[in-house]
């Protein structure tokens, strides 16, 4: 039986999503909050723009969530709870706490509805071509059943565990990409410093040990000084909090993630909130454009 898929959140990586299950033959319709790009794509793919999100659960054996925020998530869950039919899937590709993800599956599990955490990574290219890295928590039967669903959005989709264990595996990317783009703008500012043609240097070092699926991507975002939204800083200063707030948990401080919530509080104070996470590169140049000059050692 052909699952009856919808799709709840349709920022810069839900309209890609969507698509795919559209493509895949899944998606039944979609609801944002905002109603206009629900109605945009609803019109584009021939789907259907559900008035709320109860009237799209009613219809839908699975429902996807990609939304901004914890509060967001568990706020649809109750909109949708009366609607949902027992044995329905509720697949939450937000980021959010994996504390969250288990207040999610329990307030489900007490409708016989089953909730995976599954945030993804890969970024806008990976949800619109399919791709996307997805880290799944939940009951090992649902996933087993959603597979049609997670496999029209992502490549590697893998199980880790019981509700929660997905976002504990995305907060531990999360951790990794403080750490990549840092490297990245630091990097690149001290090419630029340097006097080196970035361009011939993207090149040459996205095909060496050092390269990284940021620097291929994003890299080519500092070179030209222009930063559209892929990964907007204030997501992902969201994300490190509550990447800071779980290792707390552990009794530990993770320094990058310190010095990188430190440098997006500092990058949205600026304005630059929305601009993709390779704008850190305004810091890291700054910070060579201050340096007082005859300081040079060479």
């Amino acid at each position: 039986m052909t699952l009856a898929a919808g799709f709840i959140g349709l920022g810069a990586m839900g309209r890609g999503m969507a698509r795919n299950l559209h493509r895949a033959g899944l998606l039944h319709g979609v609801w944002n909050r905002t109603p206009a790009p629900a109605a945009e794509l609803a019109a584009e793919l021939g789907c259907v723009a559900a008035a709320n999100p109860a009237q799209l659960a009613a219809a839908c054996d699975v429902i996807v969530l990609c939304v901004s925020a914890d509060g967001d998530v568990l706020d649809v869950v109750d909109a949708m709870a009366p609607a949902l039919r027992p044995g329905s899937i509720v697949i939450d590709c937000s980021t959010v706490s994996a504390a969250t993800a288990r207040e999610a599956a329990r307030r489900l599990a007490a409708r016989s509805v089953e909730f995976l955490d599954a945030p993804v990574s890969g970024g806008v290219e990976g949800a619109r071509d399919g791709t996307l890295a997805i880290m799944v928590g939940g009951a090992r039967d649902a996933f087993e059943r959603a597979q049609p669903v997670l496999a029209a959005m992502g490549r590697a989709v893998t199980h880790f565990g019981p509700s929660g264990s997905g976002q504990a595996a995305k907060a531990t990317n999360q951790i990794m990409c403080a750490g990549i783009i840092q490297a990245v703008g630091e990097a690149m500012a001290f090419a630029k410093a340097e006097g080196l043609p970035l361009e011939a240097l993207i090149d040459t070092l996205g095909k060496g040990a050092g390269s990284s699926w940021y620097f291929v991507n994003r890299a080519p975002n500092m070179v030209r000084g222009s930063y559209p939204p892929g990964f907007r800083v204030r997501l992902h200063e969201k994300d490190l909090r509550i990447c800071h707030d779980m290792a707390e948990r552990h009794g530990v401080q993770l320094p990058v993630v310190e010095m990188t919530l430190l440098h997006y509080r500092k990058l949205i104070e600026q304005g630059h909130g929305d601009e993709d996470i390779s704008t850190i590169f305004r810091l890291k140049d700054a910070m060579f454009a201050s340096a007082s000059p005859g300081n040079e050692v060479r």
